[in-house]
């Protein structure tokens, strides 16, 4: 699966949110003063080139929406970083947030206990 840029995980995070939207949705979401419209629409283009995003024409409008699902390129990404910085390992990257005080004692109890009920 191919990497996103930031600007382009940005837009696809509205478009995953809105699930259907026009242009100005996701300029309106955003609420960027600064970022030209023609940046954002250049953005959607090559979310579109990717295979990320696909839309469909009424006259000159275009509706765009997500053709990759966001649990499936979370898991991918997830996946090339922990790949990258952990050795492939998920107990390097729990242990790495244990050790660096982002994951807190209590955090990680809940999550056991929550996934333990899962396994029952």
């Amino acid at each position: 699966m191919k990497k996103l840029t930031a600007a382009e995980e940005e837009i696809m995070q509205v478009i995953w949110e809105k699930e259907k939207c026009l242009l100005s949705d996701i300029i309106e979401h955003l609420g960027k003063q600064d970022a030209p419209t023609s940046t954002i629409s250049s953005i959607v283009r090559i979310l579109v080139k990717k295979g990320f995003v696909d839309y469909k024409a009424y006259g000159r409008t275009y509706e765009y929406y997500p053709v990759v699902d966001k649990k499936v390129y979370t898991e991918n990404s997830l996946k090339t970083f922990v790949d990258s910085y952990f050795d492939g390992s998920m107990k390097n990257l729990v242990s790495f947030l244990i050790e660096e005080k982002d994951l807190k004692t209590k955090e990680l109890n809940e999550l056991l206990d929550h996934y333990k009920k899962e396994e029952e």
